[in-house]
């Protein structure tokens, strides 16, 4: 079985949960971010031991928080030793618009993990793009990439779309699936 970590930054609580979601998924590890952007020792060792990493942000004017940034930008010591490279990677996230430029945010994930040598892992999963198809549908957003939610700006975490939280759980087994099959 693959070792999956799944590190993030969440400002309200909308990432976190859609985090919690991924983990549920491939059975991960959370390792939070924290507001002031850092790391402990034992999530950087995490990530190190890990086969597989999953990135997860909010989406904040077109890209990842500043702190998520801060995160990535400290990884360039593991990135100087090849440490993570051929690991599996795969990202999410999540905004207050339908749009709100999501996609800035997984190619953000795509470039850092390409930098670390990584192999990219996106949802495997179809769109609901008919007249039939409801908010609530799998990967209504349809994104390829990685999960995308979109929660109102009034909303809590609590009232999430489910069909964006089963998305981020399916991810989750995907990745999980793929680095246990790459692993082997």
């Amino acid at each position: 079985m693959a070792k999956v970590a799944v590190v993030f930054h969440s400002g309200y609580g909308h990432t976190q949960r859609m985090a919690q979601s991924v983990a549920q998924g491939a059975g991960a590890e959370l390792i939070g971010i924290d507001a002031d952007g850092n790391l402990t020792e034992s999530g950087w060792e995490s990530l190190a031991a890990a086969d597989a990493i999953i990135f997860g942000s909010p989406t904040y004017m077109g890209s990842v928080s500043w702190q998520f940034k801060k995160f990535a930008d400290a990884s360039s010591k593991p990135w100087y030793t090849q440490a993570w490279k051929d690991k599996i990677f795969g990202g999410f996230t999540n905004s207050a618009n339908v749009n709100g430029d999501k996609h800035s945010t997984l190619h953000y994930f795509m470039t850092l993990a390409m930098q670390h040598g990584g192999i990219w892992v996106g949802t495997g999963l179809n769109y609901n793009n008919t007249k039939a198809s409801q908010r609530s549908d799998l990967n209504y957003l349809a994104s390829s990439a990685g999960p995308m939610a979109q929660t109102a700006g009034d909303a809590s975490a609590a009232e999430m779309n489910p069909g964006d939280l089963e998305t981020a759980r399916r991810f989750g087994a995907r990745i999980a699936e793929l680095a246990s099959r790459f692993k082997a």
